[in-house]
């Protein structure tokens, strides 16, 4: 009897060692087999999958062989290994085995959408909205409902969010991506805050950051933003009326179609430093850095007007004389490929790392004003010897 016991002990031994190298062959041949994919393709993992679940529908789906097996060798080998909401890329000649060792690096497909500088919050949320690959929760809601969803109930949404080019998983919502732009916005400003320059005219950073938007909207020249600063911090201290185009027409809100008029520059609203003096009451746009520091550095001088050459660069004047013959050589003489401000820059096509589309961009400055009221007093962006169009006249 022990005899046969032992003969029988050695038997299962031995089917034992060979089912476990059969198994063992099985998984490693099972790990190394190529995905059944001819063409490169994502593969979406929606947020809550399980590496289980997952498996059987790529089985399903005709991308792999023997799920049952991998069903074990994830949970005896990977247990506790998140899997990572997202889209993986599959390409021809991957194996199992480095799907795996994607989904434990976590190297899902990554999206880029881009914010630009000089966008309002309308344009800001088309943009958004047009990204497929965002998880969409916003559609339908009102400015003020956004904020809410956003956490920052009673917060005015204009120039609030910082334009970049910020990156997320398919899957992300529009949510997640706005609060990061507004902790961005937050973060630069209130360090370019910290290390203002003194003497400046505003009580709070949310003034410097409404001076910043007019910046931003008066100039696409980078060594110009510090001397456009400095104009309107000028005029502020002396009670001047800024007189900037761009109030006007944010002013106007969707009955803009590109002119402005005498009636315009003349309708009351509470963005149109024609009529109002001092800011307006909010940002009139998004601005991103070198805007904000400009208008926290605004660079010394003495001059109170600036003019467009016409090639997107301005002539700063210190006094009316001076920059009415500015306007009349600039203005009244115009050649053909006149511009007010650089051609903007179109964003990149939407795809995976690669920047989302500009949604109904405008243009930073407008190009297309029409005649100005002749001055009543010589103070002002709109004073000139004649009438002239008033977005190149400051």
């Amino acid at each position: 009897m022990r005899r046969k016991f032992l003969l029988l002990l050695e038997m299962g031994l031995i089917l034992a060692g060979l089912a476990l190298g059969w198994s063992a062959w099985k998984i490693n041949s099972v790990l190394e087999q190529p995905l059944h994919v001819t063409q490169e393709r994502l593969l979406d993992v929606p947020n809550g999958t399980t590496p289980n679940r997952m498996f059987y529908r790529m089985q399903t789906e005709g991308l792999l062989d023997d799920a049952v097996w991998l069903r074990l060798y994830w949970r005896f080998n990977m247990a506790g290994t998140p899997l990572h909401t997202g889209e993986y890329r599959l390409t021809p000649g991957m194996t199992v085995e480095q799907l795996f060792d994607a989904w434990r690096r976590g190297d899902v497909v990554q999206y880029n959408l881009t914010l630009v500088e000089g966008w309002t919050f309308r344009q800001l949320r088309a943009a958004v909205a047009k990204h497929e690959k965002l998880k969409h929760t916003l559609d339908g809601l009102s400015d003020a409902e956004v904020m809410d969803k956003l956490g920052h109930t009673g917060v005015f949404p204009e120039g609030r969010f910082f334009p970049d080019t910020y990156r997320f998983v398919r899957g992300m919502s529009d949510v997640e991506l706005l609060q990061q732009a507004y902790m961005r916005l937050e973060e630069v400003l209130a360090k370019e805050w910290a290390e203002r320059a003194t003497d400046l005219p505003y009580r709070d950073p949310y003034q410097a950051l409404i001076m910043a938007s007019l910046v931003e909207k008066e100039t696409g020249i980078p060594q110009e933003r510090g001397q456009i600063a400095g104009v309107f911090v000028r005029r502020l201290r002396l009670g001047m009326m800024l007189q900037t185009d761009p109030t006007v027409i944010y002013g106007m809100g969707e009955r803009y179609n590109g002119k402005i008029t005498r009636a315009d520059l003349r309708e009351p609203t509470p963005y149109n430093t024609y009529t109002i003096t001092g800011l307006p009451p909010t940002p009139i746009a998004m601005v991103g850095r070198e805007a904000i520091h400009a208008a926290l550095n605004p660079a010394d001088g003495t001059s109170l007007y600036f003019v467009a050459r016409g090639d997107g660069s301005h002539v700063f004047s210190d006094d009316l004389n001076d920059h009415n013959s500015a306007v009349r050589e600039f203005q009244l003489k115009r050649r053909a490929d006149y511009r007010s401000s650089p051609a903007p820059q179109q964003p990149a096509k939407p795809g995976a790392d690669d920047a989302a589309p500009a949604a109904g961009e405008e243009q930073p400055v407008p190009d297309e004003p029409a005649a100005q009221p002749a001055p009543a007093a010589p103070a002002g962006d709109a004073q000139a010897a004649e009438p002239a169009t008033p977005d190149e006249q400051h």
